[in-house]
């Protein structure tokens, strides 16, 4: 098992935006969570769900803590991901959600 994070890809991102992730054409992004992650390193994994689907991911690659949320100024660190990263063979449901949510990979094939 790869152990990490799932995140949730808004709507309004489109099928570009997620595949932007997949495609080769960026080289790296950024995710962010509130506060100090306590489970998480470098090398672990950010999945993306699009559309209540777990669709790939992606390798971290840094945690930059010392960031703050512009609209509400509490902490939050930055989490830099490796692109283009691995799509899932079949896509998996996997409920959206806000926030960021420990994931042990269990469902990765």
């Amino acid at each position: 098992m790869s152990y990490g994070i799932t995140k949730t890809i808004p709507a309004s991102r489109g099928e570009e935006g997620i595949d932007s992730l997949y495609d080769g054409s960026i080289q790296t992004f950024e995710f962010h969570m509130a506060g100090s992650p306590s489970k998480l390193s470098v090398g672990d994994y950010v999945y993306t769900i699009f559309q209540d689907e777990l669709r790939g991911r992606l390798k971290i690659t840094e945690l930059v803590g010392g960031a703050t949320n512009p609209s509400s100024g509490k902490p939050r660190t930055l989490i830099m991901v490796q692109c283009p990263g691995e799509r899932i063979g079949k896509p998996l449901f996997r409920k959206g959600h806000r926030g960021t949510r420990y994931y042990d990979g269990a469902d990765w094939n």
